[in-house]
């Protein structure tokens, strides 16, 4: 194994710290020889490979939709940028200096490159954070905290929820890469993880649906006015985006964890005669983030799921599973 990694297990602490400096550095490169990371970044290539594969398996929070595109595949490390890392960032304070933490913390490990993206991205949030009047100094962050900064809108969206005002939406959906005009009745606006999300009434899918505010390109009242919801009120478990495809499939209770892990649209046990199935197996509705997330939790859950729909959904993690077996012939 190439790489110049101590013995030892590393805690998760330490993980992530180098998943700072060696993202972005990937990100910028796009294609980098395994070896090549192993070496830049002082660990082994199944460090290496380990830490990106888990990488590979997270989105954003709540979502899970914008996924970070890694794999490796015959030596070489691929990173895509995902459509969120081209949007600006909407920070608030105690996020803001979290991240500058981080950042400057990140940029003591090795392989940090002074010139690199991760530096210059550490020098804008330092003047962005210097421009609105806060001193990023080590010792000046206690006690920080601002309003968390309003999408465009937010406002109108507000408004149209205290009057029942239907609204037409362009809505940037990133698992598609396009822009959906939508109809809905704003039910509730509310934040979660830094973010403005609008709860609504969506007419395409017929289904109370939940919306990223700064997502939306363009937002106009009809004219239509309908009745208010006094009960409404915000999600208080997983949602995820309205335009994701679904998959329907069927887990044996060594696969339901996934229940409680990601978003599910559904939950129905299987009956044998009206009854409920000896194995306990339950079929699960859930959103797609994306096809090459769906095989690696295909490959997670093994011969404990089933793909029922969408015909050849399966097909991916059986070829995943392959080739991941071949890698240790």
């Amino acid at each position: 194994m190439s790489g110049r990694s101590s013995a030892g297990p590393r805690n998760a602490q330490d993980r992530l710290r180098r998943l700072l400096v060696m993202l972005p550095w990937l990100m910028e490169a796009g294609e980098v020889p395994l070896a090549d990371v192993a070496e830049r970044f002082g660990m082994t290539e199944a460090q290496v490979t380990k830490d990106l594969e888990l990488v590979a398996m997270c989105g954003l929070p709540p979502y899970v939709d914008e996924m970070i595109d890694v794999f490796v595949d015959d030596g070489l490390v691929f990173v895509g940028v995902p459509r969120l890392f081209t949007r600006p960032l909407a920070l608030s304070a105690p996020e803001g200096f979290a991240l500058l933490a981080a950042a400057r913390l990140a940029m003591e490990l090795p392989g940090a490159d002074p010139d690199g993206p991760l530096a210059r991205g550490l020098a804008k949030l330092t003047a962005a954070l210097g421009e609105a009047g806060i001193e990023t100094g080590d010792d000046s962050t206690t006690g920080v905290a601002v309003d968390l900064h309003r999408p465009e809108w937010t406002d109108a969206l507000i408004d149209a929820v205290a009057s029942g005002s239907e609204v037409m939406v362009d809505y940037f959906s990133p698992s598609r890469d396009e822009v959906s005009q939508r109809r809905m009745v704003p039910r509730h606006v509310f934040t979660d993880a830094g973010n403005w999300y609008l709860l609504a009434d969506d007419e395409r899918s017929g289904q109370r649906r939940t919306f990223r505010i700064d997502r939306m390109e363009r937002v106009e009242t009809t004219g239509l006015a309908h009745p208010l919801d006094p009960n409404v009120q915000a999600p208080d478990a997983f949602f995820s985006d309205v335009d994701l495809p679904r998959a329907t499939i069927r887990l044996l209770p060594r696969a339901q964890w996934i229940i409680d892990r990601y978003p599910i649209d559904s939950v129905e046990p299987v009956l044998v005669r009206r009854r409920p199935a000896s194995s306990g197996a339950v079929d699960v509705t859930l959103p797609i983030a994306s096809t090459r997330w769906f095989d690696r939790l295909l490959v997670r859950l093994g011969p404990d799921a089933e793909v029922l729909a969408p015909s050849g959904a399966a097909r991916g993690g059986v070829e995943l599973a392959q080739r991941i077996l071949a890698n240790y012939d």
